[in-house]
């Protein structure tokens, strides 16, 4: 039978989503549990991977279990033995040619920033910034990043993909007392494309660049252009929607 698994993590102690030998990651975790339950290996294959100390509320991920549970019961199970930093929020019975990465129709990550003074209870979730970042140039800037671009300049060197060109359909920034929040929503994203994004509209916040720099850096497709690399604790994976 085929399930598919809605969950949650901070990813502060995971190194990353993906299963890599001898390190703590999320893919392992949950693996390892459901092995256990179903007496024999378990692979479980993710909406997308996430990289270390990023967190994710609603990530989505399926699998094919031999043990016919019911979702409460497995749900139950699970979140019986898994770590205490990451937590199953629904458990679903899904079709046999259901796939959790290849059917995604969008998915939203949010960046948050706090420009006040430092919080060392939100620093797992919250980019610790603690200081003034014009928010007003912010938002003229992310509107340039809405729409369909090659994203080049905004990916990382490790990203071995030749077809870099993302749809960005949402794009916003708001601020709520000291905490400015970043939202990005396309059917995917390359490796750091958000964190550099983020990257460049802080620089853009300091006043070291224009909003008008925006379009300019997209169009050099030249990740070298990139002005940096956001702090990944500040990134939280918000949902994965389907078709």
């Amino acid at each position: 039978m085929r399930y598919l698994i809605d969950f949650s993590y901070s990813g502060q102690l995971f190194n990353g989503y993906q299963k890599q030998p001898k390190l703590r990651t999320v893919q392992g975790e949950i693996e390892k549990v459901l092995t256990s339950i179903n007496n024999r290996q378990v692979i479980i294959y993710s909406a997308g991977r996430t990289d270390s100390k990023v967190n994710a509320l609603h990530q989505k991920a399926h699998f094919d279990l031999k043990v016919n549970l019911t979702p409460y019961k497995l749900k139950w199970a699970l979140n019986n033995y898994l770590p205490n930093d990451l937590h199953i929020n629904n458990v679903y019975v899904v079709a046999d040619d259901f796939h959790a990465r290849y059917m995604v129709k969008s998915k939203t990550y949010e960046y948050n920033i706090n420009v006040g003074c430092y919080n060392p209870l939100l620093r797992t979730h919250v980019y610790q910034y603690c200081k003034t970042l014009n928010a007003k140039d912010m938002k003229r800037a992310i509107k340039y990043f809405k729409g369909k671009h090659d994203f080049t300049t905004f990916s990382s060197a490790e990203d071995k993909r030749d077809d870099k060109v993302r749809t960005i359909t949402y794009a916003k920034l708001r601020k709520k007392g000291n905490i400015i929040t970043i939202t990005f929503k396309s059917k995917g994203f390359l490796k750091y494309q958000v964190r550099n994004m983020v990257g460049l509209l802080i620089k853009i916040g300091e006043g070291k660049l224009s909003y008008k720099d925006v379009s300019k850096l997209i169009a050099k497709k030249d990740r070298r252009c990139a002005p940096g690399t956001a702090p990944a604790e500040g990134l939280t994976l918000i949902s994965v929607d389907y078709k």
